[in-house]
């Protein structure tokens, strides 16, 4: 009630003279060189605004009724673009970034193009099975706890039913498969309490305030994208304000407590922007968030700073820097924590970062040269001390594992953009990465105890201090033969010296637009990628001696088909369909049969240790359908609906074809949500969101229950590897909230509350063996768990 009251008091006490601001910058699409003297124009509004571009193609909309308003930017020889949808609010000024693309049209003629332009990725070379993503998206929908992450678990060919981390299986494949990159570099796992070789975890480490609209990428990237076979995520930072000073601070259950400040910085429009968060549950000192009653603590400072732009071109200063710590105490947990025992005590540290200098300057009115160099580490720690005969006279303690982490890497990363007419683009660039790693493994698990001192031995599973280079030039351009076809085409290539392999991916798309709403689309590429580092550095013991068996593997091969079909439904409708096949081969499996494929590693927080002598004799194949159905936002309300129809399979060295662990079969995505406008002048909002989502269960293997009690570990049954399915899963999330306009200052108030697995749904997470019952237990994932928040903009 005294929340009821408290939002009455702050509706009735805020008039709605307020304007706000539309700030941006417009580009050409194909040299991604600023234009000069765009107009830019409010629309569908009473109130005639409108402005020109200037020399670095920048321009401000002020005055701009508050709500959500539509631009529309025009430039003679160009397609004319009408972005929809652009939040206005008191307490920020509203960013607009767009891109024109040359018309083949007279020059004296205009082409009306009206359409949302979240149906092509912000890469113009990424043309079939990319879309963008934005800012608005990642902390509109719900349930998911502002993490880029679970955001793309919407999208079709998605599939992510574990509520406990954000991996992201695309297409059947393992979550490793999954390429992360930041300001045009690839970056480690950007996640909190993330361990090696792996690209998922409970809580992100990517701040959503500081990003701009990026690209989800899942099939047949184009040719600048390398070592990876899963999929892309390529974020970028936004630019902060070049006028004025601008200030946010926020609250949420899963985001922490955060604090970002923005504003200008020198005379040549450069701006500074820096956010920091802390965990709220550490400040607080409660745990139960997340399925573990321990206490997680995390934070991480992200910051862009631009030196503005002049005659030696454009530098600017990126990074992420983030820390996160767990202590789970046995006698503080039960067996239904997801990630805890109740006979041992485990402290967790980890740390992720990420730093870059990136320049570019433009080397004529159609070309620019675009350089960086970034440093990048990941790193965890952990320790574990089980309890033996735990709660009798004879208890005792041992230390059973222990591993130290690091992976630091210096990434030089250039390319060159031209282009050569209004029909060609070509872009030709090389990345070169070099990495230091650094990881120990010592562990009691699944030992025998040979020197009889009656516990299990402590095998160094890894102790290494590696360095190696992964070289990868590329090519690529692309030729629109007429305004309906458009191809890409281009080549890459990877060259790591830990194996000496050296390959060449070729890379090519069509897309034909058969009339005004209908279009089709083609793709196909080879992909290759690293077997997992925490495979490749494992000891083996060969004639007493320990020996990395495993560091010479090939690469893993991936080849790409997709065939897609685009329809516009209406003017704020689209509908997709797209088919795909993915052949894998030279999968790391072992030198004798067996059920096992590295294609399976990589949904959990380790990888098997006990692989070793491995060969690239393993295959795979993911093949399915895919349906989005789209309404975007307008008259208040959006609509999603994605489903995914898919088989992933793989065979081990024993040739016997399984279901790999991510082959859930089908998901089905709806999501929906409306805004209710409020007030004398209707500019403040109540709005209320809803997702729902049903998926295959999970593969799993089952556990030979009478070889565990006589082992007294967890034994599988490997020849029934991936033969069992756990039940469906499904969820139902429900959000509402309120945005708030001040009544005479630059301020801006949104409150919500997310109420994830509404239905409190009981999704099996796991099904494991208790080692201090004797019995298999099943683990289920968390149930209900309300998400509040707050965010307050000056």
């Amino acid at each position: 009630m005294k929340v009821i009251k408290f939002l009455t008091f702050m509706i009735c006490s805020i008039s709605f003279a307020q304007t706000g601001t539309i700030k941006g910058r417009i580009l050409d699409k194909q040299s991604e060189i600023s234009l000069l003297g765009v107009a830019v124009e409010l629309i569908d509004t009473s109130t005639k605004i409108g402005t020109i571009t200037d020399e670095n193609g920048y321009f401000v909309l002020e005055n701009v009724p508050l709500g959500r308003q539509v631009v529309r930017i025009t430039y003679l020889g160009y397609d004319t673009v009408t972005i929809p949808n652009i939040v206005v609010t008191a307490g920020k000024s509203a960013f607009v970034n767009a891109s024109l693309l040359e018309s083949f049209a007279q020059l004296d003629e205009v082409v009306l193009v009206s359409k949302p332009n979240k149906r092509q990725a912000v890469n113009k070379l990424a043309a079939v099975s990319a879309r963008q993503i934005s800012l608005e998206e990642v902390n509109r929908f719900s349930g998911g706890r502002s993490d880029v992450g679970r955001l793309a678990a919407n999208f079709a060919g998605v599939s992510a039913p574990d509520d406990s981390r954000n991996d992201i299986v695309i297409r059947g494949n393992s979550p490793t498969g999954l390429l992360w990159r930041l300001e045009g570099v690839p970056i480690p796992s950007p996640n909190h309490f993330s361990t090696a070789g792996t690209t998922g975890s409970p809580v992100s480490a990517l701040n959503t305030n500081m990003l701009k609209n990026s690209d989800f990428i899942t099939s047949a990237f184009p040719a600048e994208y390398g070592n990876a076979i899963g999929g892309v995520l390529d974020l970028g930072f936004r630019k902060g304000n070049i006028d004025t000073y601008e200030f946010t601070a926020q609250m949420g259950v899963f985001t922490g407590v955060e604090a970002m400040a923005e504003g200008p910085l020198g005379k040549k429009q450069g701006s500074f922007l820096v956010a920091a968060r802390y965990s709220l549950t550490g400040l607080l000192g409660v745990g139960g968030a997340g399925g573990t009653s321990a206490i997680p603590n995390y934070s991480d400072v992200s910051f862009n700073v631009d030196f503005g732009s002049g005659k030696f071109g454009n530098l600017s200063l990126f990074g992420i820097i983030g820390n996160s710590d767990i202590d789970f105490l046995g006698d503080d947990v039960d067996d239904t924590d997801l990630f805890a025992a109740e006979d041992e005590d485990a402290f967790n540290t980890s740390g992720f970062s990420v730093i870059g200098l990136k320049h570019k300057i433009a080397t004529g009115d159609r070309s620019y040269l675009k350089s960086s160099v970034t440093f990048s580490s990941s790193s965890n720690i952990y320790e574990a001390d089980r309890y033996i005969d735990k709660n009798t006279d004879q208890e005792r303690v041992i230390r059973f594992t222990e591993v130290d982490n690091s992976e630091n890497r210096i990434t030089f990363s250039s390319l060159y953009n031209t282009k050569l007419n209004k029909k060609a683009t070509l872009r030709v660039g090389m990345l070169v990465e070099s990495f230091n790693v650094k990881s120990f493994l010592k562990d009691r698990d699944k030992q025998a105890d040979n020197n009889n001192d009656g516990d299990p031995d402590f095998f160094t599973f890894r102790d290494i201090d590696d360095d190696f280079l992964l070289f990868q030039p590329y090519i690529q351009g692309q030729y629109r033969l007429t305004d309906k076809i458009t191809f890409n085409a281009g080549l890459h290539s990877q060259y790591s010296s830990l194996n000496e392999q050296f390959v060449i991916e070729p890379r090519a798309s069509v897309n034909y637009k058969i009339a005004r709403k209908h279009a089709v689309s083609f793709g196909y590429g080879i992909h290759h990628q690293n077997v997992a580092l925490p495979l490749l550095f494992l000891n083996e013991s060969v004639n007493g001696s320990l020996v990395q068996t495993n560091r010479d593997l090939d690469f893993t091969r991936s080849e790409h088909y997709v065939l897609g079909y685009d329809l516009n439904i209406g003017r704020n409708w689209r509908a997709k369909i797209e088919a795909y096949r993915q052949d894998i081969t030279k999968a790391a499996v072992d030198n004798f049969p067996s059920s096992y494929s590295s294609l399976t590693e990589g949904a959990d927080f380790s990888f098997n240790n006990n692989r070793v002598s491995l060969v690239n004799e393993g295959t795979g194949f993911n093949h399915g359908l895919e349906l989005t159905v789209e309404k975007f936002f307008s008259n208040s309300y959006y609509g999603l609906l994605t489903t995914s129809i898919f088989e992933s399979k793989y065979a081990g060295s024993d040739g016997v074809e399984r279901n790999t662990p991510f082959n859930n079969g089908y998901v089905f995505n709806l999501l929906a949500g409306k805004e209710f406008k409020i007030g004398k002048e209707k500019t403040n909002l109540l709005f209320v969101d809803t997702r729902f989502t049903m998926a295959g269960g999970r593969y799993y293997t089952p556990i030979d229950l009478l070889a565990s009690k006589t082992a007294g570990f967890e034994v599988l049954q490997e020849d029934a590897a991936y033969s069992l399915q756990y039940d469906d899963y499904l969820r139902l999330d429900f959000k509402f909230g309120i945005k708030l306009n001040s009544k005479t200052k630059k301020r801006s108030h949104q409150f919500y509350v997310d109420l994830q697995n509404v239905l409190d749904t009981k999704n099996i997470f796991t099904k494991r063996y208790n080692r201090l019952t004797n019995n298999i237990d099943q683990v289920d994932q968390i149930g209900f768990f309300p998400d509040v928040g707050y965010k307050f903009q000056f």
